[in-house]
């Protein structure tokens, strides 16, 4: 590659919109489709390599060789002009992943641009409909095995429900769409399109755990119940903005992982616990898949009596490694992390929600 195209790439990198990756917005973008005409990050330019280059031809702009022709046809394109081709009617319900997410979101995110043109023609977008039917695989409860469940959401019925069986006049269980979150939690389900969906019944929080077979179809179950829920909200707070009601649609978890937990005297036995910080509920259980926690512990803020100290209070018992305490007016938590790093992440995750302005929706379930 000749400096002076170098030199006109790297320029061209600098301009607004460019200086993102066009399909997840990480920062300082190395690649290019050079046929396309779009900046991107290293994963997302490995995703467009898995379209096919009937689709997408991917060059590092940096390491590969570039033709005159093709930093011309960069130039005339870029981030911004195929945002306002490919992207024309995004759902405002829509998912749009960031480098954050998970693979199976942004593939099917840059499948649905270039490969299905989704959002250039809105008929192709079925999880719109508010009515979907299909087969998921479902965790059994109290079992490690999953197993095919039909299952059914009804935007006007304001539910998604299943049926163990085929034939089966009844459904096994009913829930409320405006009540459910919906995550993609691949590690813990051990597969690539894992959705944990999570709702509150009597009070008690309780999970069921799936997957299919096709990224496509879990991302169109994932994005159809945000989009009734979208609907509901719209309904319910006119005055809202798109951003403000996409923002209560799904909410990803702060934090998972294992810490030891003791007793209410920091006395007893620690044992191990898969914890999940989700808004302002730490819950703990005994394995992840289980379908109802052990334990909840709510976080108000931190004017009300709630925060984090590192280590054990005095007149404790000699302390664990790595430990720390969760204070709340109701009572101490004492924790033990597996490392250092792991200490201070679990720390600075509870500290922000403790130091976060508390609402009226974040009252004590």
């Amino acid at each position: 590659m000749t400096e002076r195209n170098k030199n006109r790439l790297l320029d061209l990198l600098t301009q607004e919109g460019n200086n993102v990756c066009a399909d997840c917005g990480c920062q300082d973008p190395d690649w290019a489709s050079f046929n396309l005409g779009i900046y991107l990050c290293v994963t997302c330019a490995q995703i467009h390599r898995m379209l096919g280059a009937h689709i997408s031809k991917v060059k590092s702009i940096r390491l590969d060789q570039w033709n005159d022709d093709q930093v011309e046809f960069m130039a005339a394109n870029g981030n911004q002009a195929a945002k306002a081709k490919y992207e024309l009617c995004v759902p405002a319900s829509y998912k749009r992943p960031t480098e954050r997410d998970c693979q199976v979101l942004r593939e099917q995110w840059i499948r649905a641009k270039y490969e299905r043109h989704e959002f250039m023609d809105v008929d192709k977008q079925t999880y719109l409909s508010g009515h979907k039917t299909g087969y998921l695989w479902k965790r059994l409860k109290g079992d490690s095995r999953f197993q095919s469940r039909l299952f059914v959401l009804s935007e006007e019925e304001n539910v998604i429900k299943y049926y163990n069986k085929q034939d089966a006049k009844e459904p096994k269980a009913a829930i409320k769409l405006s009540n459910l979150n919906a995550v993609f939690v691949p590690d813990k389900i051990g597969n690539p399109n894992g959705l944990q969906i999570s709702w509150l019944k009597e009070g008690i929080t309780r999970n069921i755990y799936l997957y299919t077979d096709d990224g496509k179809d879990i991302v169109e179950w994932y994005n159809a119940i945000r989009h009734a829920n979208y609907n509901r909200l719209k309904v319910a707070y006119p005055g809202s903005s798109d951003d403000e009601l996409s923002s209560q649609l799904s909410r990803d978890f702060i934090k998972e992982g294992w810490l030891s937990k003791s007793g209410p005297r920091g006395v007893e036995t620690y044992r191990k616990r898969w914890m999940t910080l989700d808004g302002r509920r730490l819950l703990y259980f005994q394995e992840p898949l289980e379908p109802h926690p052990r334990g909840e512990v709510f976080l108000g803020n931190k004017l009300d009596g709630y925060f984090v100290r590192d280590g054990l209070p005095p007149g404790k018992p000699e302390e664990p490694p790595n430990s720390f305490s969760l204070i709340t007016p109701d009572r101490e938590y004492y924790f033990s992390a597996e490392s250092v790093e792991e200490q201070k992440s679990w720390m600075e995750a509870l500290k922000a929600a403790c130091d976060k302005p508390m609402y009226p929706q974040d009252k004590k379930k």
